[in-house]
């Protein structure tokens, strides 16, 4: 039997300290919409077509506690915008700014529990 074609990530779940900074975040950042709300289970999915993220609030979430998670990627159009976006949001850059791939640039960032994100100038890093 043929392995399964895989076509894209479908979602990433995250457990966050708070639902709604979290959601903030991501609606301030990267423009994402709340696609659903799910109170009964302090969560939100949240995104656009192209990506989504599936939240789920714990307010005694230890950031520490990543479980071998390093980050995640988004691949955004506007890659010049970040930084002053960034620094009118208050999120500080990792690295010293932007880091130069062999056929990419990234620039990366923490949102408010202390994930890792990558925001990609090439979608994939060219590979």
């Amino acid at each position: 039997m043929a392995p399964l074609k895989t076509t894209g990530i479908d979602h990433l779940n995250l457990t966050v300290k708070s639902l709604a900074e979290s959601t903030q975040f991501y609606q301030q950042l990267l423009g994402f919409d709340v696609l659903e709300d799910m109170p009964d289970l302090d969560g939100a999915i949240i995104g656009n077509e192209y990506a989504k993220l599936a939240l789920y609030e714990d307010v005694g979430l230890k950031v520490s506690e990543n479980n071998g998670f390093s980050h995640m990627s988004f691949h955004v159009d506007d890659f010049n915008d970040i930084i002053p976006l960034c620094e009118s949001l208050g999120i500080d850059i990792k690295f010293d700014g932007v880091v130069q791939w062999p056929q990419s640039r990234s620039i990366y960032i923490e949102d408010p529990n202390g994930y890792e994100i990558e925001l990609a100038e090439v979608w994939g890093g060219g590979l």
